[in-house]
Order: C-alpha cells, then structure tokens, then sequence
C-alpha cells in the first residue's frame, strides 16, 4: 500500500522554480534528468520515508520532526503524518539552508 506524498504550495514553487533556472542555464534535458531524479526519489518515500535522516540544521534546535533525502545537491525536507509523507522544501544544499528553514518552516 504505502505512504501518500504531498507537496506543500511552497515545495511546488520549489519545484518549479529549480526547473526553471535549470532550463535557463544548461538545457531542458538536464532539467528533466533532475526533475525525474527528484519524481524517483520522492516516489521512494511512498515505501520507506522513515529512511531519511534528520535535518542537521534543526537538530541543533532539538527539532526531529522533519526529515530530508537527497539527490545531491538538492534536499527535500519532509514530515510524515501516520500514512502521508508532506514534502515541505526542495532546494539547492549550497544555498543558506539556515536561513531558508527558518523562514520556510519555523516561521
């Protein structure tokens, strides 16, 4: 059966905005080969979300409620509610991930 993935309004915008700003500075095949890595990963999460590991960044806070997988350097950032993944941010790991969790998820 599995788990139900849904992105947040603000993961959609993620998504979109990364395939974007691929297909503007390298080419639309490389935004579809990372769109579906990131379609793959997440259709993962629907078997086995309890695989990702902690967020770094708000473990420090005493925060485990949210965990994140990678396709490197993206991270999604998610939380599981009994049977529903809700994925919460998709970005960039080389952005200021501290900044844009607080803003994003602790706000």
């Amino acid at each position: 059966m599995g788990f139900q993935v849904r992105l947040t309004a603000d993961a959609e915008r993620d998504l979109a905005s990364l395939y974007g700003y691929i297909t503007s500075n390298d080419s639309i095949e490389s935004a579809k080969y990372v769109f579906e890595k990131i379609k793959f990963t997440l259709d993962d999460l629907r078997q086995s979300p309890a695989r990702g590991s902690y967020v770094k960044e708000l473990m420090s806070l005493g925060i485990k409620q949210y965990r994140e997988v990678y396709f490197k350097p993206y991270r999604i950032i998610y939380r599981i509610f009994d049977e529903l993944v809700i994925i919460y941010l998709v970005a960039d790991g080389r952005r200021d991930m501290q900044t844009l969790l607080q803003s994003r998820l602790l706000s």
